[in-house]
Formats: structure tokens, C-alpha cells, sequence
């Protein structure tokens, strides 16, 4: 993997030099101090004790999905499998995960957990070969990060992979009727609508996904999010249009009646301050521009 070189220009161009920390613990108190701001994720609790082990940070991402914090405290650790036993434990033990975001989060928040796309955030100061080829094989949402220290004041965050997942889907919601009281899930909705609308919706999906090998796409329950480190757009379909909420300030985009409208203050499923609404694949071609400043933007 290539080195990343950082420079300072002040009194001429000079290299920082990267190092790592001291202690590892050092990091950990570092990001669970700080993983809205660097990973968008809320943390829950350090070192939570299971049966046979302890996860170094738990938390939950902006698409109420669990996620696993390890950090690879030395060469030979096998952080990654490490990992996966956890994240099979959390699957296993979902009430236990539960009780702890009712208890730090409250009830509401623990009621829409999404257990679609549970992720694993692995960190180091650095990875294998192997270590990358791994993940791609396992075809699950772990994630490698790879830390550098340049001096007192700076730390870069290099995210070397964008999985490849496999939803962990109830294969209920494809064909099951909701309950009364209940949302039809993301799957229900895409069976149910009209093959052209089906049709633009991949359309939709194949040009972001286009855009740059940092996306992933994450299928939840009610809607579909596509990220870098957070979430820049999510997608919703029904029987006569697709809705897109993307991450962008809609004072900064011209708003036109019936395609695009501010969301800030209006609650909806998923993420996004602006609303963008396709009926047609005129509407999509128009919706191309705003969909490129969501990924330049974020």
C-alpha cells in the first residue's frame, strides 16, 4: 500500500513524519471521544463484556445499525476474525445490544435498531495484503482504517476498503404483508412498484455507485443509503415515484416546486436535509447535477 506524505508549507516545504501511538488505548479513548465527528457514529460503551471476550468501542451509525469497533494492537493480531466473532455474537445477541442503547439512548432509538448492515471498523496503524483480500472474500461489512499521527496535532484516517455487502435481510419483508401500524419495508415497496419506476430506480443506483470505488451501499429495512464515511444520499421508492435525501444544504441548491424541497425541520426515513423527487427518467437526468455536488460535497 502506498504511504501517504503529508507537508507543511509554513517557512518552506517540509515533511511530517507519520508515526503511530504509544499506547493503543490512547486511540480508543481518542475516537470514542470523537466518532460522530470522525466516523459518524454514536458511541454506546467501551470494552463491553461478552461470553468470551470484550469489544473494544461499540456504537450505532446514523442508519441505527451497530457497529464494532477493534483496533490491532499488534503485527500478528488477527483483528479481522477477531472482529467477525463479535459481530456474530452481537447477531446472536441482539436483546443485549438493545438494553444498551435503551439504557444510553433511550427507548425510541432502541426500537429502530436496523440489523440489515451491523458493521466492523478494524484499525491500525497498518494492514496487510492479506488483510484486504480477506475482507473482500468474506463479503461482510468490515471495514479496514488505517491511522497515521503526523505531529501533536493532526491524525488521518485512510479507510482502505469499500465492502462489498450482503444484506442480512428477514426474507419476510420481500413478500409479507405489514402489519397494521407498520411502514412497508424497502423491499415490499421496490416488489410492488411499476417495472419503469424498477427500472429507473437501478439506473439510479448504477450512476452513483459510478461515481467513485469509496461508495458503499447500504440496504436498510426502509430505505437505501449510499456512503463514503457517512451517508450522502438515501433512497426510498413507492408506486409512483423515487424520493432521494441528500446531505447538502438546500439554501445552496435553486429549489423548484414538486422536484426539489428543503426536508430541514420535516421528519423523514434515512438522512439528507434536501428532498429530490423522480417520477420520470427526465426527472433523473435533471437530478444528475445535484447528485454529483452530494458526492463532491461529502
Amino acid at each position: 500500500m502506498a504511504d501517504i506524505k503529508l507537508f507543511s508549507m509554513q517557512g518552506g516545504v517540509s515533511e511530517l513524519a507519520s508515526t503511530s501511538v504509544t499506547l493503543e488505548k490512547e486511540l480508543q479513548i481518542l475516537i470514542e471521544k470523537n466518532m460522530p465527528a470522525f466516523f459518524g457514529i454514536t458511541f454506546l460503551k467501551s470494552e463491553f463484556q461478552i461470553t468470551n471476550g470484550r469489544i473494544d468501542s461499540l456504537g450505532i451509525d446514523e442508519n441505527n445499525c451497530p457497529v464494532i469497533f477493534e483496533y490491532k494492537r499488534s503485527v500478528n493480531e488477527n483483528v479481522i476474525n477477531q472482529g467477525l466473532f463479535y459481530l456474530d455474537w452481537l447477531l446472536d445477541h441482539k436483546a443485549d445490544f438493545k438494553l444498551l442503547v435503551m439504557e444510553v439512548l433511550g427507548t425510541e432509538k432502541a426500537n429502530d435498531i436496523d440489523w440489515g448492515i451491523p458493521c466492523v471498523i478494524c484499525i491500525a496503524s497498518d494492514f496487510t495484503k492479506f488483510d484486504e483480500h480477506a475482507v473482500n472474500q468474506m463479503q461482510r461489512n468490515i471495514k479496514l482504517v488505517r491511522y497515521k499521527k503526523f505531529g501533536q496535532d493532526l491524525i488521518l484516517f485512510e479507510h482502505l476498503n469499500a465492502p462489498l455487502i450482503k444484506p442480512i435481510i428477514d426474507t419476510t419483508d420481500i413478500i409479507s404483508t405489514p402489519r397494521i401500524g407498520t411502514d412497508k419495508t424497502f423491499l415490499q415497496q421496490y416488489a410492488g412498484a411499476p417495472q419503469i419506476l424498477q427500472t429507473i430506480y437501478e439506473t439510479i443506483k448504477d450512476y452513483i455507485l459510478s461515481l467513485g470505488d469509496d461508495i458503499t451501499e447500504n440496504q436498510l429495512k426502509l430505505y437505501v443509503a449510499f456512503k463514503k464515511i457517512k451517508n450522502f444520499i438515501c433512497v426510498e421508492i413507492y408506486l409512483s415515484k423515487i424520493i432521494l435525501y441528500l446531505r447538502l444544504n438546500p439554501e445552496e441548491v435553486a429549489l423548484e416546486t414538486g422536484f426539489t424541497r428543503d426536508m430541514r425541520g420535516i421528519g423523514h426515513f434515512g438522512t439528507g436535509d434536501l428532498q429530490i423527487i423522480i417520477k420520470t427518467k427526465e426527472d433523473f437526468e435533471k437530478a444528475k447535477i445535484i447528485i454529483d455536488k452530494a458526492y463532491n460535497d461529502n
